[in-house]
């Protein structure tokens, strides 16, 4: 198995790297921890401070100040993948997101056949996405007390449903091809040749048509649902209100006195270590 290879990158002017570092370090963590044994990737990802420094082969996930309806992940000229995220005070939840939705499906065009949930469609495709369903920030949770996104597992498409399966990390999707609120769902129905959705944006699901895709139009069958699909907790970051969001900085706060005692810790043993050394 091949290792993917991951750079997050800042453009933003000032940004902390301690920021950088922190945030790099639970998306690894949610990487090789959570989601590489569900989907079967191999992946590393490592924080620089400008695009300069990435190395030739990685696969860059860049912050910057405003993408102006960009967010997500795009090709670059020579067809290799990369995600524009826009900073927010919840940008790690973006981060996540895009990161965990480049590894399933790298190009964008990954489908996956299963029985349609609109009545009278039969058999359809559906695009793997796989943080789209149970993308709002309430089904998401920490990792180094950074929030980061939920995401389903293959059995997601399983034909019918299974006790004790896991369809999403969390266990917030309880059943195959469940949308959450705030989620969404796409698949191609080959009959009508027509993309649809199902939404849950407002106060109940409702199903979209967004017509034929045109190739020539978008790179990717990705490009063109994000196209017409705003998520803005995803594209734009949570309010600072939000009730996940201040769990996760409530927790992260709590456990900064941990952190420092350790890293005091460290230092008066290199102290000693030195100091005896000599």
């Amino acid at each position: 198995m091949l290792t993917i290879n991951l750079a997050l990158v800042s453009e933003i002017e000032d940004h902390d790297p301690s920021d950088l570092s922190r945030v790099g370090a639970a998306l690894q963590r949610q990487v090789t921890r959570d989601f590489a044994l569900v989907w079967d990737v191999s992946a590393t990802l490592d924080a620089f401070r400008r695009l300069e420094d990435v190395p030739i082969g990685y696969w860059p996930m860049i912050i910057v100040p405003d993408v102006k309806g960009a967010a997500g992940i795009h090709l670059d000229k020579d067809g290799q993948p990369f995600a524009l995220i826009e900073m927010s005070d919840s940008w790690s939840l973006t981060a996540s997101h895009e990161m965990l939705e480049m590894l399933a499906d790298p190009f964008g065009n990954r489908l996956v056949p299963g029985p349609s949930i609109k009545r009278g469609q039969g058999r359809v495709e559906y695009l793997v996405e796989v943080c789209d369903p149970s993308e709002a920030a309430e089904f998401g949770y920490t990792v180094n007390d950074i929030l980061v996104s939920d995401f389903y597992t293959p059995r997601f498409f399983d034909p019918v449903p299974t006790s004790a399966t896991r369809y999403s990390f969390t266990g917030a999707i309880e059943r195959p091809r469940q949308v959450l609120r705030g989620g969404y769902l796409s698949w191609h129905e080959p009959t009508s040749d027509h993309w649809w959705q199902q939404i849950w944006f407002g106060a109940r699901k409702e199903y979209r048509d967004l017509g034929v895709f045109d190739v020539t139009q978008h790179p990717s069958l990705r490009a063109f649902i994000d196209s017409q699909t705003d998520h803005p907790g995803i594209d734009k970051g949570l309010p600072k209100s939000n009730s996940s969001l201040k769990a996760a900085v409530r927790a992260g706060q709590e456990t900064e006195a941990s952190a420092v005692s350790k890293a005091r810790t460290w230092r008066e043993q290199v102290t000693a270590v030195i100091e005896a050394s000599r």
